[in-house]
């Protein structure tokens, strides 16, 4: 995890209560993001957190990442990658973007051959469907390793 950033005072900025009406997201939350060091609100003469309008943008891509299964370590990596003195652009969410696809598209592959093989033999050695012995008798799937074998990338011809 980063180390804090030092405090820095401004009087301008968005509120926790404007952020988390503007994400949807309760302020506990938000702040529970700060210290996972995803935001970095800055804070006025008495104290308050103060946020940029690109932190909105942060939390967003936050909830829809931890949506799709990513860790909070796995998004605070990513974002550690965008500059801390100025607002993202494009080309900086772009190199994210870059980064979060492959993982994405590795995701969206897993997920079609779950929905496209789960009423056939997976190659998880239960042995419970008739077609189960065609494609992996007596549970040979077993020798590439545990886990739904055809689920993962094997295939019965890999035996």
């Amino acid at each position: 995890m980063k180390t804090p950033r030092p405090v820095r005072l401004r009087p301008t900025g968005l509120t926790i209560g404007q952020i988390a009406e503007r994400t949807g997201l309760a302020p506990s939350a938000i702040r529970f993001y700060e210290e996972q060091g995803i935001v970095f609100p800055h804070r006025t003469e008495s104290g308050q957190r103060r946020y940029e309008r690109a932190d909105i943008r942060r939390l967003s891509f936050v909830m829809i990442s931890q949506s799709l299964g990513f860790s909070i370590s796995e998004i605070r990596t990513a974002l550690a990658k965008l500059p801390e003195n100025r607002t993202p652009t494009k080309a900086d969410w772009q190199a994210i973007s870059e980064q979060f696809r492959r993982a994405l598209d590795d995701r969206i592959a897993q997920m079609t051959a779950l929905r496209d093989r789960l009423d056939g033999c997976i190659g998880c050695g239960c042995l419970s469907l008739s077609n189960c012995k065609l494609y992996n008798p007596e549970d040979r799937a077993r020798t590439r390793g545990t886990g739904p074998r055809y689920l993962m990338g094997d295939t019965p011809s890999d035996l």
